[in-house]
């Protein structure tokens, strides 16, 4: 491991799943490595805010699936919604995502591009040995993405909004238009992008809506 790194008296992590089987496994696995440094754990997007605001760790390794409150339904949405906060609230934070999923950061990726902290993603498949590769690079200050298979091209936020609320809301495009305050050739012409960008174009014979759908849930736009 890098010898740049806090040193492990002083080091606080947070550890932020669920499940408390991977909340377990996780922390031992960094307990081992970081024998001095202080662990602290939540299983909600609430709880994890409120720990990084109470002690101010030098790292975060979260999931992205997590409810926002005790007894509530696990979604990638919500954990996205917490990380794009702690993103906000704490640019120089240290972040690692740990998740099955990580193929929906796809939807933050402008926020991922410009955070001054360290980034690293891994996937849950992955060893115990690149998660703690991946976690020392994230001390370092390191962005390290590269396992992500992002679309071609700019993905704009408003062309996400379309597709949550055409797919997850089941809304038709005038009532996205109304929704979102604008034309709806605009919705429209935001359709256009999102299929130029997930390379759905028109065939004979299938519905550009279902394979637009299709392509998203695919690249991770929507779950």
């Amino acid at each position: 491991m890098s010898q740049n790194l806090p040193e492990q008296a002083k080091l606080k992590i947070l550890v932020v799943d669920d499940h408390e089987l991977m909340l377990g496994g996780t922390t031992d696995v960094l307990r081992r490595q970081y024998s001095e440094a202080e662990i602290f754990t939540a299983q909600t997007g609430e709880s994890a805010l409120h720990q990084v605001e109470r002690f101010q760790p030098e790292l975060v390794v979260m999931d992205l699936s997590i409810p926002e409150t005790p007894g509530e339904t696990a979604r990638t949405e919500i954990g996205i919604s917490y990380l794009r906060n702690l993103m906000s609230k704490y640019p120089n934070l240290n972040l690692v995502v740990l998740s099955t999923y990580v193929k929906a950061l796809v939807r933050i990726k402008p926020e991922i591009d410009t955070h001054q902290g360290g980034f690293t993603v891994v996937d849950k498949a992955l060893s115990s040995k690149d998660m703690l590769t991946r976690v020392d690079l994230a001390l370092q200050g390191v962005t390290h993405t590269k396992d992500l298979k992002m679309p071609l091209g700019e993905v704009k936020p408003e062309w996400l909004t379309v597709i949550n609320l055409a797919f997850q809301e089941g809304l038709t495009d005038k009532t996205i238009a109304e929704r979102m305050r604008v034309a709806e050739r605009t919705v429209r012409h935001y359709w256009t992008k999102v299929q130029d960008v997930l390379g759905v174009y028109p065939e004979d014979g299938k519905s550009l809506r279902i394979q637009t759908e299709m392509r998203a849930r695919e690249e991770g736009f929507i779950d």
